[in-house]
């Protein structure tokens, strides 16, 4: 194809090329959505399988490093995971509140948790610090996150 010097090459259609960014976006969202249940499942396993290690270690200082080596690391590893979903929700989707896809399965699971099944079983009990400290961790990262998302300029484009 020749172009002369004075005639421009025609412009390609924009319409394919929008819908591909759409698609990409929702695919992002849903991604975002299962990484936050898969999130709170693991660390509600942590949680409780944690907990059960501290609680079957004899008394004195081994139990207490055990128990306070576990919480920090727990709480480490919650605030990483929840900053880690967050910027990719936000990256994603490429709105301010996609911090909430990522965010609201996480919650419905956490409270989940804490729900006694009609078998008994309890995934979040109330005696278990390092599940509770996990918990508020998470919710308070969530938290920052969306509040920081919504209190940032707008990008320059």
């Amino acid at each position: 194809m020749s172009v002369t010097p004075g005639q421009q090459p025609a412009a390609p259609p924009e319409r394919p090329r929008r819908a591909l960014d759409v698609a990409l976006r929702i695919a992002g969202g849903v991604v975002a959505v299962w990484a936050g249940v898969l999130a709170a499942v693991l660390e509600l396993i942590f949680a409780a399988g944690a907990w059960e290690l501290v609680k079957g270690r004899p008394d004195g200082v081994s139990k207490a490093v055990v128990g306070i080596s576990a919480t920090l690391g727990g709480v480490a590893g919650v605030v990483a995971l929840t900053v880690l979903l967050g910027w990719f929700a936000h990256a994603a989707v490429g709105t301010r509140w996609a911090v909430a896809l990522a965010a609201l399965p996480w919650f419905v699971v956490i409270v989940a948790g804490g729900v006694r099944t009609a078998e008994g079983d309890l995934a979040l009990t109330g005696d278990n610090v390092l599940g509770l400290a996990m918990v508020v961790a998470g919710a308070v990262t969530f938290a920052v996150l969306g509040f920081r998302q919504l209190v940032a300029p707008p990008p320059a484009r």
